[in-house]
């Protein structure tokens, strides 16, 4: 999987966050599920968040990139960029996710990129691409998550 790179945030998000004294990388990972099948999140804004998951080791019986492991994927994705869209007084929490696998990949890297589809003042719509190493689309997806108030000394959770 090589050395994972630090994940590229906006400076008014570093800032925001900084002065709550929380870290960002923590925050915005990957979570414990993801952190197993080896997601790794390469770009975080609301704007945009781009993670990679090698295809290795996530696999069905026939080979083939798990359906579920490119759920996993957008999900992450998706929450990170609601959650970045939400700010620091906000959680995300995913309440619906629908995927279309479109094809199998058998090794390498896939690659998903969350986009916005809507961000609003209590939901927040991501669509996910995920492609295979040569730009093929093997999953799309949409991640709807509700924005609710954080409590009082509430931590935003870790994605997915």
């Amino acid at each position: 999987m090589g050395e994972q790179q630090p994940t590229q945030f906006p400076r008014e998000v570093i800032a925001e966050y900084a002065e709550l004294g929380v870290d960002l990388p923590a925050l915005f990972s990957a979570g414990h599920l993801g952190n197993r099948m080896g997601v790794e999140i390469v770009e975080a804004s609301a704007d945009r968040v781009v993670g990679t998951m090698p295809v290795e080791g996530n696999t069905q019986p026939y080979g083939l990139l798990h359906g579920g492991a490119s759920a996993v994927l957008a999900e992450t994705l998706g929450s990170v960029g609601s959650m970045l869209h939400g700010g620091s007084t906000k959680i995300a929490v995913g309440v619906d996710l629908n995927c279309t696998h479109h094809r199998g990949a058998r090794s390498g890297l896939v690659t998903g990129v969350a986009t916005p589809v809507h961000r609003g003042r209590s939901t927040a719509t991501y669509e996910i691409v995920i492609s295979d190493e040569e730009g093929r689309r093997v999953c799309t997806a949409r991640l709807t998550c509700l924005l609710r108030d954080a409590r009082p000394g509430e931590a935003a959770p870790a994605a997915g």
